[in-house]
């Protein structure tokens, strides 16, 4: 294996670890990639894939927590990181102080610390995972890439919470989040046509965790999630938005905790709780003809979606594009069709065979809306963000206009 130098995108989500190594090189090109999925559970699984196009995989892995899927990712591609020189880090949650890709310090980790109440789903698995490498690679530099970053060009009418102004002074605000994914849709998005890139956008980034986000001129306008990443659209299992008398109500009839409220609206919510059957839409549509709770959670899913697709085309003045990626996004062809259903008052219509082929450009030739999947490449964004952070190369990872 090269020693070439190289960097370590580690990627956590709130069950999964998504790794990815990248040359030093103009183009950043990856070396291996792979990811731990089903962290926390009796079975997590390993995959990795190099370079080359091979792939393995390792089922039944354990992996009870992020620290110990990390250390299967270092044990099992030790030979690939002898030329590690620096790890970028995707940190869901920057507070009210981070807004930019920076380089970790022990000034910064405490702050994460006292923020992680915002994101108790992911911050203290991240910040552990930053412990770690700290610990197996003392002197390598570690980039904290934040989610929220993105959103900071939101107008403050769409980052005030209406609750009394003083808990403003904690950092209770909207803050957004899939920011990183979102940078990476714009990125490739002006790749393929830069005016587009700079007009009225509406980004959906739909998988275990949904999200949709309203853009002009690339700058983030508004987007669903608020001070948490349970707020919105319903998710795989967490609930979106909620009325907050829901919490009291809960409280006095069930006798529900404040932690039993928050395990409920992350856990056991969404397209889970609706369906009583999985958090997969793929299960879910698989089911759905014999089954009216997998109908009823995917209904709801698209007409939250489609309520959404609305609200933003008011914020944006119209809507020039729409943007589908993730999981749900990128695959889900019927997902898709429903979501647009109904909305060519809009100038929202999309091809029916386009679509089913997952096209690149889903949309009518008689749509005024071009109606795009856009794959989103979280990682690459981390690592370009680093190289720019620490001078590596000259390779910009510059907004698009």
């Amino acid at each position: 294996m090269s020693t070439a130098p190289c960097l370590l995108v580690l990627n956590a989500g709130s069950s999964s670890l998504k790794f990815s190594l990248f040359e030093i090189d103009r183009s950043l090109a990856c070396i291996l990639s792979g990811s731990i999925d089903r962290v926390g559970s009796a079975r997590s699984t390993f995959t990795l894939k190099t370079r080359a196009g091979t792939s393995s995989e390792i089922n039944d892995l354990s992996a009870p927590n992020h620290v110990e899927a990390l250390r299967h990712v270092l044990a099992r591609t030790t030979a690939a990181t002898a030329g590690l020189v620096a790890v970028g880090h995707r940190i869901v949650h920057g507070g009210p102080r981070y807004r930019a890709p920076q380089r970790v310090d022990d000034a910064m980790l405490e702050e994460l610390r006292r923020v992680s109440d915002f994101d108790p789903e992911h911050l203290p698995s991240e910040i552990a995972l930053v412990e770690v490498i700290a610990k197996e690679f003392p002197t390598l530099p570690q980039i904290a890439c934040f989610d929220t970053a993105f959103h900071e060009t939101m107008p403050r009418v769409a980052r005030i919470i209406p609750i009394p102004r003083r808990y403003e002074a904690m950092g209770v605000q909207r803050y957004g989040f899939h920011g990183l994914s979102y940078e990476s849709l714009l990125h490739e998005l002006a790749a393929i046509n830069p005016t587009a890139a700079s007009g009225r956008v509406i980004l959906a980034h739909l998988g275990n965790g949904a999200s949709m986000a309203a853009v002009r001129a690339g700058e983030s306008l508004d987007t669903t999630m608020s001070l948490t990443p349970a707020a919105g659209l319903p998710m795989s299992s967490r609930s979106g938005d909620l009325d907050p008398g829901l919490s009291a109500f809960m409280a006095r009839h069930e006798r529900m905790s404040a932690a039993q409220f928050d395990r409920m609206v992350n856990k056991e919510s969404g397209l889970l709780g609706v369906s009583e059957t999985s958090a997969d839409m793929r299960d879910l549509l698989a089911i759905e003809a014999e089954d009216v709770r997998a109908a009823e959670a995917i209904a709801l899913f698209c007409y939250q979606a489609k309520k959404c697709i609305g609200a933003y085309a008011a914020v944006l003045g119209g809507v020039d594009t729409v943007v589908f990626s993730g999981g749900i996004g990128e695959r889900a062809a019927p997902i898709r069709e429903r979501i647009c259903e109904g909305l060519a008052f809009l100038g929202i219509e999309v091809d029916p065979l386009r679509n089913v082929a997952h096209a690149p450009v889903i949309s009518a030739n008689t749509s005024r809306v071009t109606v795009r999947i856009v794959h989103t490449n979280e990682e690459l964004m981390i690592a370009r963000s680093v190289s720019r952070v620490l001078g590596l190369h000259s390779l910009s990872s510059k907004k698009p206009p």
